[in-house]
């Protein structure tokens, strides 16, 4: 009987898809004018709080209905320049938001690959294929810098990009290949 297994590998290391998504940004922030934004922004937080104090300064001496219609239109300005500046919000919200959810994703695979390297230290079996593994690579490397010619080395190295699994895809592939 013959059974087939198919076996979801990446086609990019997920370290080469992370270090582009970190290039692509810092070229999109020199090109565009997202410096400035955030200028105007602090400026803006700047001019509220000095704001607050003059208005803090000049109320200190009013009675109550006079207070009242001070805090009224601080709070209307308030409300108005949010509205102005929702989308900015929006996106600075959004931003925090990605920047947590991937904070998590990082720490998250950081666990996986702990928990993997725990294993290997308790198991000799799995430390002997990642020793191998990394010995490959490391062979592999070699030769590519031996190459005579860049192109060469390109199409060496190429293949080995897609080949190189994370920690915890090398354990899956280990234990996967034991039961098929």
């Amino acid at each position: 009987m013959t059974s087939f297994v198919h076996v979801d590998q990446p086609q990019v290391h997920p370290g080469v898809q992370r270090a582009e998504v970190l290039f692509d940004r810092i070229s999109a922030a020199r090109s565009t004018r997202a410096g400035t934004r955030h200028l105007l922004a602090l400026l803006l937080v700047a001019v509220v709080s000095v704001a607050l104090v003059v208005a803090d300064t000049l109320v200190s001496d009013w009675n109550e209905g006079r207070l009242l219609a001070a805090w009224m239109v601080l709070c209307g300005a308030l409300f108005a320049a949010v509205a102005l500046y929702a989308d900015a919000i929006r996106g600075a919200a959004l931003r925090v938001v990605a920047g947590f959810r991937g904070m998590a994703a990082r720490q998250a695979a950081a666990r996986a690959d702990a928990r993997f390297l725990a294993t290997a230290q308790n198991d000799p079996r799995v430390m002997q294929e990642l020793q191998a593994a990394i010995t490959r690579r490391n062979s592999e490397e070699d030769v590519a810098s031996r190459a005579s010619t860049p192109a060469a080395a390109t199409r060496l190295r190429a293949p080995q990009r897609d080949q190189m699994p994370t920690l915890y895809e090398a354990m899956r592939r280990l234990n996967a290949s034991r039961y098929y």
